[in-house]
Formats: C-alpha cells, structure tokens, sequence
C-alpha cells in the first residue's frame, strides 16, 4: 500500500522542516484519514483528539505537573543533596552519589527528569567541581540520574502510557518502583566502583565531622516533600483515592508547602508557576491529541496487524524480537521526544508485545526504561540541554561524553528487565 508510505514520510518531513511535533503528526494523521475515508477524515479527527483527551485518569498529568514546579521552587532540591552527602559523606565519591540519591527522590516529588536536573544539578555540579571531582563524574550523575524521574512515581511518562494503552495508572507506579530504586541502585554501584578504580577523578571527602545531630538536622529541610510523597503514593497503592484526586491533593499540598513552609513564591511567583505548569501540560496533551489521529489511521489500515504479522513470521524466539524492538525504540528515543514516541508507537507494538504473550503493564515500564536513555542521549536529549543551561561552564560537548558510561549501565539493566520480566512485575503482584 502506497498511503502508509506518503503518511509517514509527510510526517518525518514536517519534523525535518522544523514543523511542531504536534502539528507534523496531526496533519499526516488527517491527510491519511482522507486518503482512505475521504471527507470523513474531518470527523474523525477531531473525534480521535476528543477521544484520547476525554479521560477522568488523565487529570493526573497537570496536577503533578503543577505539584512537581511548585516544588521545583522551593529550596527541596538542594536539601534533598545537602541531606544525602550528610548521611552518605563517608563513601568514596559521595557527592557524586548522593546526586543519584537526591534524584531519585525529588523524581518521586516532580515526575519530570529536567526537572531534577535543575533542581540537583545546579547545586551539585558547582559543589563536586570544586572539590575536585571531575568534569565527567560531575555532569554524568547528574544528567543520568535526572531521568530517574521518568519511572519513579508518580512519573508523567506512565500516566501518559496508561492513557494510550487503557492501562491501570496506579499499577503503573506500583510496577515502576523496583526498576526505578533498581536503576538508582545500578548508577551508584557504577560510580562507586569507577571512582574506586580512578580515585582520582573523585577526592576523599574533606570537611567537618557530620555527627547524628546534623543528619538529622538535614532531613528537616526534606520532611515535608517526603510526607507529601508519602500520602500522595499511599493514597494511591491503599485505594484510598485514584491517581487523579491524589495528584489533586499533592498539588495543594505542594503549594503550602512552597508559599507557606519555604515562603519561595509570592503572588508574581504562584502565577508564573501556574503559565509554566499550563503551558508543559497543554503542550503534551495537544501531542497526546495530535498523535491519536495519526495512531488512529495506522490502526484503520492495520499497521500494527502489518507489524506483528511480520515479526512473529521470522520465527525468531521472543526474547530476540524483544531485543530488536528495544534497540529499534533507543534509535527513536534520540530522534523524537519522550511523549510523541509512547502515543505513537504504543498502538503498534502493543498488539505484538500482547500476541507474544507479554503483559501490557511490564511492556510499560520497559517501554519508559527506555526513554529514560533517550533523554539522556543526543540529539533531543533534554536533560543534556537542561544542565547546559543551569551550569555553562560546561561545555555540551563534554556533557555528551560523560554519559556514554551511564549509557551502557541503564541499557544493561534494561536488558535485564527484557529477559526477566517477572522483575518488574513481582511487586504488582504482591500488592494485588
């Protein structure tokens, strides 16, 4: 069939002219629905936008948005790395460390991985450059760790998943936790033994002795983003509320914690927070929209019937397919963003990854696993630009370097959670 083809190469020739990602897959969507159903194509397309933005779970998205810049403006972020250098200041490298421990949990306070980035990024890198950590070790954690946000709960990347795919958001988070502390874990480990291995590019830490007393005095600068983050996922896991009124609730209590506890915000600063939450989360949901009419017309013409067909013919084993969509999905992730490649390329490979015999939630968290190496990655890769921007006295060029290591380290673990999915879905067995 010749239309698939004019589709998909009017839509990467939008990209390639600089066109918005939304309006490239909203116009090729609309020029496919027409080619196969005329005139119709003008009533399905906005159907399909309405259909795929007509959803109660869907609220989540800007509500932990808002949560996670309300706190983005708060000194948390800084705490959280102040707190883990005091409790972990006697392993070698530890500031390096304590950045993947500081980004692990304010991933857990934002859902979005540039967020951590900033937020950690700007305090730690300044800090390792000066005892002399180096360059490499410095922007590397940083930028690898930031991306932890992307599958620790409450991450956006599921939500948006379990909106595509009908997916449980709630079982979403609860599987993406042992991959997310997995992931965290995996990147400490590296760096523990890289700097054992080149103690040089980590010095011994040098400073005043931390006593009991600091550790503690450390966490009082945490303890309100950690309670919210515990009644938020406490809310959800206990079905006490859905993702939906739980977010509603962090994103409250982030703004008293933001304008009464830290006082970081007035009027000016509570407004400008709402305009950037706005505009991240209609920039999204406009993708989410767009791409519904474009994944609608692939499904009218049965491109992912095509897909499975093909792939479950080569008679290779599972694991092998699996292996090659990963690889197939990192390319992408370095080409498109993290939100045009779940809308688009979950209604294709969902049907294969379902007829193999795979469950969809596992299929989920794999699937942001790997986009936690495509932020990471250039040339979309938003977290080099992000600690680019909060830090220039390193050069890109260098960023880019320092995370070929961290590269490999996350696409072994991905590998790990392909082979063994029992893994990633232990833990949403044993709370169901």
């Amino acid at each position: 069939m010749i239309e698939p083809i004019i589709v998909v190469v009017t839509l990467l020739g939008l990209i390639a002219i600089g066109s918005p990602i939304f309006l490239a897959l909203g116009a090729s969507g609309l020029l496919g629905l027409y080619m196969a159903r005329g005139s119709l194509a003008f009533f399905f397309g906005p159907t399909s936008l309405f259909g795929q933005l007509n959803s109660f779970e869907l609220l989540a998205l800007p509500l932990f948005v808002l949560m996670g810049n309300f706190l983005a403006a708060t000194p948390v972020g800084m705490n959280l790395f102040h707190a883990a250098v005091a409790w972990l200041h006697w392993l070698r490298g530890s500031l390096a460390i304590s950045t993947v421990g500081a980004s692990a949990v304010f991933g857990a306070v934002s859902g979005v991985s540039i967020a951590g980035v900033a937020a950690v990024g700007s305090i730690a890198v300044p800090q390792m450059l000066e005892r002399g950590y180096s360059r490499t070790i410095a922007a590397g954690s940083v930028v690898s760790s930031g991306a932890l946000a992307m599958l620790i709960p409450p991450s956006v990347p599921l939500i948006i998943y379990g909106a595509v795919s009908s997916v449980s958001v709630a079982d979403l988070f609860i599987g993406g936790i042992v991959p997310g502390l997995a992931l965290a874990l995996a990147l400490a480990l590296y760096l523990y033994v890289r700097v054992l291995i080149f103690p040089e590019e980590a010095p011994p830490y040098v400073g005043e002795r931390v006593t009991w007393a600091d550790r503690l005095r450390a966490l009082a600068g945490i303890w309100h983003a950690l309670a919210l983050i515990a009644f938020v996922l406490g809310a959800i896991y206990s079905g006490i509320a859905t993702p939906s009124e739980a977010a509603a609730f962090g994103a409250l209590g982030a703004f008293v914690i933001a304008v009464f506890v830290f006082r970081s915000l007035d009027v000016r600063g509570i407004l400008r927070v709402l305009g950037s939450s706005a505009r991240i989360s209609g920039a999204i949901l406009l993708i989410m929209g767009c791409a519904r009419i474009f994944g609608d017309y692939l499904n009218l013409v049965r491109v992912p019937d095509a897909v499975t067909g093909a792939l479950v013919g080569t008679d290779l084993p599972p694991e092998a397919i699996l292996i090659l969509v990963m690889l197939v999905l990192v390319g992408l992730g370095m080409l498109v963003d993290a939100v045009s490649l779940i809308v688009v390329t979950t209604p294709i490979l969902l049907p294969l990854i379902t007829t193999l015999g795979y469950d969809p939630l596992w299929f989920g968290i794999i699937l942001v696993l790997n986009l936690e190496i495509a932020v990471i990655t250039p040339p979309v890769g938003l977290n080099l630009y992000t600690l680019k921007a909060v830090v220039p006295s390193l050069r890109l060029e260098e960023i880019v370097r320092s995370v070929v290591p961290f590269v490999f380290v996350q696409f072994a673990l991905l590998i790990v959670f392909v082979l063994f999915p029992s893994i990633s879905l232990w833990l949403p067995s044993l709370v169901k």
